[in-house]
């Protein structure tokens, strides 16, 4: 079962997504953190995260690039956190630009081959309406695209408003 977990910054996404593994899956569970930690602000969120985590059995992966090299164990629980980062790393860790949609969907889809269930968090970016510089426009595009091809394969897609689960597909399987 395949379930993504959307909405803006500071939401409650994550603690939506560990509530929602834990619910349904009681076996060998891996975290895949993809944020590269830049900077103070990006170590407090991993330092968060790392004790939301602490004691509830989840082996972390940190994979900043290239998830389709995971290879994990059969019929595990698995927390993708997040295809933002996921988008951005892949997008602009090398001089060049490029657009990662079909890298990162494959990505999930051969992760999701291993998991009994995945949950995969991911940030909504592109409803704010403001303008933006080219490449800033290029990573909304790529987001939306990502976002779009997972919803589409996805058991359950739901949005987290105010720490409140929104349903927009499926149901919240916990």
């Amino acid at each position: 079962m395949i379930t993504l977990v959307t909405g803006g910054s500071k939401c409650g996404k994550s603690s939506l997504a560990e509530k929602i593994l834990d619910s349904v899956y009681t076996g060998g569970k891996f975290y895949i953190a993809t944020m590269i930690p830049y900077g103070d602000d990006a170590l407090d969120a991993v330092n968060r995260h790392r004790i939301m985590r602490d004691g509830k059995g989840f082996s972390t992966v940190e994979k900043y690039t290239d998830i389709h090299e995971i290879s994990l164990a059969e019929n595990c629980g698995i927390l993708l956190e997040c295809i933002g980062n996921l988008c951005a790393n892949e997008m602009f860790c090398n001089e060049k630009i490029c657009f990662p949609t079909e890298k990162i969907i494959s990505g999930v889809k051969k992760l999701s081959q291993y998991a009994e269930h995945i949950v995969i968090v991911t940030n909504e970016v592109g409803c704010d309406g403001f303008d933006y510089t080219a490449e800033t426009q290029l990573y909304i595009k790529a987001m939306a695209e990502i976002n779009s091809g997972i919803a589409q394969f996805a058991d359950n897609v739901i949005e987290c408003v105010y720490g409140i689960p929104i349903i927009l597909k499926g149901e919240i399987p916990c």
